[in-house]
């Protein structure tokens, strides 16, 4: 969020930096495939990947979302070769695993084909490898090597591609190394999955037993939320009224089984998951502490249609995580008890007050336990001595997925169940749900309230579809909306973050009527651009704007044009 009447220039740059930091990351941090011999690995060593030129078809591998086949052309060598297609959310990653020995090296390699293709090894004990090429038109090697843990006896190696880019393909994927105990084969993939019971926010699920298995993972529409010992489990933290798919897959010491048949579940109408008591359908807007050229205002001031006020910011501390708020003299206030009632009156009217944490200047740090207890520590010392509902993550400089889920977990773990988070990631946060912030909104999901991505200062991204959209259009909220939607996040947990006029932001301002168009669009099917969702999302939470200062400068034009929408939602 920013600060500043006009964003600095710099901002933009340092979005641009971020997104090829991005593309760094994932290249060092995706899981690899190369192993090294633990001891002097000879030209003759025995290929421990099975089927690795892909002539038994996909046999030994597991390819997420049914992304991969095999093709008779082009080969690098034999008569075939593995094609994966990434596709909307899903990089079209092929994986299997292998036995191995602790405390040994190993050597991945592999002959790839494609634009942005991936190899690497997770679950080495030590550190995960991976390789990649960002542009291979002819067949092309990549290689990659590391040494397993202690106590490490499998790891799995894998492929995958890139969001938005067409297939890729691999071929004679070897891993060199001493081969482990392989133990039991992978067990078969469940069979008789059905859905049971259900309540506004959960599912039951049963299967019947597989043979060698040890325990057994759930997915929820792609995405893995739960692993269990036994033939049933409970899916919980689900929004009302909507529909998932289900697949489980067994597991042992061998690796883990392909995917069950899907099923549907439906949870019934009524409470969702996590989020206080903010109304099915509501409108965020950040609340200036400063004055930046826009309408100052006081709490009390701020337009009936907002259900959610983020009062914007707290401040860092020279304590690593601990945050702390001190109320700007030029915001009017004759005392902070004034400021007090005025978030008492907000909430006798149904109205959540959070603190926002971060902004476009925001320094805060969590990156440990130690700063992850200082911030929820602090966050609930700030709630207890103001009334705030609960906080909002508004951090445009990264986070650690690890250290901030823990954070707020330990917040809500204070807090209970009336506590509010809100998030306000940037567009490039949640392109993917490998990214911190994505991640750590799964993570939460449980207890999160809504995701508020902002649309603007952006430039152009890609949708679900894989295709790039640029800011300002209806194509542009709805593509990236179904990112998340399609990624896991519950709709009640998708709102549309948007700057209420011109001056609210550097760029990607759309007039209310593009935002109205694409909560139709979301919710009801209508008034879609080029893009159409498959489905329709009516439990989508509704919509934000930086600010409501900015709004009011501009006559509230922005509010009274989206709030009566968002409110009309089914």
């Amino acid at each position: 969020m920013d600060r500043a009447p006009h964003p600095r220039p710099t901002r933009l740059r340092r979005r641009f930096a971020r997104l090829t930091r991005a593309f760094a990351t994932i290249a060092l941090g995706a899981t690899g495939l190369a192993v090294l011999g633990g001891g002097t690995a000879t030209a003759a060593a025995a290929n421990l990947a099975q089927n690795p030129g892909f002539e038994s078809g996909l046999s030994g591998w597991t390819c997420s979302a049914a992304s991969g086949t095999t093709v008779a052309s082009p080969v690098h060598g034999g008569s075939a070769a593995l094609k994966a297609t990434p596709a909307g959310s899903d990089n079209a990653r092929c994986a299997q695993t292998v036995a191995v020995k602790p405390n040994s090296s190993y050597t991945l390699s592999a002959w790839v084909q494609g634009s942005y293709v991936y190899l690497g090894a997770s679950g080495t004990g030590t550190t995960d490898v991976s390789t990649w090429t960002p542009s291979a038109t002819g067949w092309q090697q990549l290689s990659t090597s590391f040494t397993t843990g202690a106590g490490t006896t499998s790891v799995t190696v894998y492929t995958h591609g890139w969001y938005g880019q067409p297939a890729y393909y691999a071929d004679d994927i070897s891993l060199t190394g001493p081969g482990g105990d392989p133990g039991d084969p992978v067990p078969g993939a469940p069979s008789g999955l059905k859905a049971g019971a259900v309540t506004s926010s959960s599912v039951d699920l049963s299967w019947s037993p597989v043979t060698g298995a040890t325990g057994y993972n759930v997915y929820r529409d792609g995405s893995k939320v739960q692993s269990v010992g036994g033939t049933s489990a409970t899916v919980t933290g689900l929004a009302p009224s909507t529909s998932y798919q289900f697949q489980v897959t067994a597991t042992n010491a061998a690796g883990e089984s392909p995917r069950s048949a899907a099923v549907t579940g439906t949870t019934s109408a009524g409470g969702g998951g996590g989020g206080g008591t903010v109304p099915r359908h509501a409108v965020t807007g950040y609340w200036q502490n400063f004055n930046n050229g826009a309408a100052v205002q006081k709490l009390r001031e701020v337009q009936d249609q907002y259900d959610i006020i983020a009062v914007a910011f707290a401040d860092a501390t020279g304590t690593p995580g601990a945050v702390d708020f001190t109320l700007d003299p030029a915001v009017g206030y004759g005392s902070e008890q004034q400021f007090k009632d005025d978030i008492k009156a907000k909430q006798a009217a149904g109205k959540s007050v959070v603190i926002s944490i971060g902004g476009q200047n925001g320094t805060v740090s969590i990156n440990d336990s130690a700063s992850a207890n200082n911030f929820a520590n602090s966050v609930y010392a700030l709630m207890r001595e103001y009334g705030f509902n609960g906080v909002d993550i508004d951090l445009e400089n990264g986070l650690n997925a690890t250290y901030m889920t823990q954070a707020l977990r330990s917040l809500s773990a204070k807090a209970g169940s009336g506590l509010v988070i809100t998030m306000a990631p940037q567009t490039i946060d949640m392109q993917s749900t490998s990214n911190a912030y994505f991640q750590t909104a799964l993570n939460i999901k449980d207890i999160l309230t809504v995701v508020n991505m902002q649309y603007y200062n952006s430039g152009s991204m890609l949708g679900c579809d894989g295709k790039v959209y640029s800011q300002g259009s209806v194509d542009f909220l709805t593509a990236l909306a179904c990112i998340q939607l399609e990624g896991g996040l519950s709709p009640s947990q998708v709102g549309l973050g948007l700057p209420a006029s011109t001056r609210g932001a550097g760029s990607g301002y759309v007039s209310p009527t593009v935002v109205n168009n694409a909560l139709d669009c979301l919710a009801r099917g209508t008034n879609c651009g080029t893009f159409k969702p498959s489905r329709t999302y009516p439990g989508l939470r509704g919509a934000m704007t930086w600010s409501t200062n900015w709004d009011a400068t501009a006559g509230n034009a922005w509010s009274n044009a989206v709030g009566p929408k968002v409110h009309g939602l089914p």
